[in-house]
């Protein structure tokens, strides 16, 4: 509300999941947050580097928190919120601290998260319950974690409109499992309409991309890491092509979890 020297805070709710922690000053910390309602954005939490914080432990990358925050949820005013109230509903990244194929899984997720939401306060409950749900199942351990964090990038590009053709060709439409994938074609495409330097990846591959973008585990679960490995590198090009930058931790992941 309008006030003679700015605005008055609000105080608000929603539910978060934490995807980065930068460090303020000596005690503070900026969180990033992808939030149910309110789509992305960025809180100060006071104190809580400080050994007596109430809520520090609360605010650690990957964890999934009820959290009431204090701040315009319009974007008035200071684009940074603080943190007056945290719960923790499940804290996730404690599952990763002694697994690294896991942790990088989750580390990727997270900076794709941030990057599928340029802009603040922009609601996406897609990506929201498309992001928790993929730490879910990483912590889970129902599935190798790369093949989650593939099937996260694949769906997450879905959101985004950037999902790669599969079962038709990208430039004519042709129905079909072609043989030549293309990434600035935008997927698999024919020979007609085959671009020079397309990939001609395993008709396998291809199939468990498709597997992996409709949720069918059974198949996933079954291939080999060789049809896994050109997967993920397809699956990673196509991404990077779309952002127009690499992401920093996709090259960190470790892939050589067992199946």
């Amino acid at each position: 509300m309008p006030t003679g020297s700015g605005y008055r805070r609000q105080l608000y709710r929603d539910d978060a999941v934490v995807l980065r922690v930068q460090k303020l000053g000596e005690s503070d910390r900026i969180i990033t947050l992808l939030t149910r309602r309110h789509g992305r954005l960025r809180a100060v939490a006071r104190g809580v580097r400080r050994t007596n914080s109430r809520f520090g432990a609360r605010l650690e990358p990957f964890g999934h928190i009820d959290l009431q925050l204090a701040g315009s949820p319009e974007g008035v005013g200071s684009a940074l919120h603080s943190v007056s109230q945290v719960e923790a509903v499940m804290l996730y990244g404690g599952k990763f601290l002694d697994d690294y194929p896991r942790y990088t899984a989750a580390s990727a997720i997270a900076e794709t998260a941030e990057r599928l939401t340029p802009i603040e306060r922009e609601p996406s409950l897609r990506l929201f319950q498309l992001t928790l749900g993929a730490l879910k199942a990483l912590a889970a351990r129902e599935h190798a974690g790369s093949l989650v964090l593939d099937a996260y990038l694949l769906r997450g590009m879905a959101v985004a409109g950037w999902a790669p053709a599969l079962t038709e060709c990208a430039v004519c439409g042709t129905r079909g499992q072609h043989a030549a994938f293309s990434v600035p074609a935008g997927g698999a495409v024919c020979p007609d309409c085959r671009p020079p330097g397309a990939a001609h990846p395993r008709a396998a591959t291809l199939g468990l991309m498709t597997a992996l973008t409709v949720g069918d585990w059974t198949v996933a679960d079954s291939a080999d890491p060789p049809v896994r490995r050109e997967c993920s590198g397809l699956v990673a090009a196509h991404l990077q092509w779309h952002m127009e930058r690499a992401l920093r931790s996709l090259p960190l992941v470790d892939r050589r979890e067992s199946p």
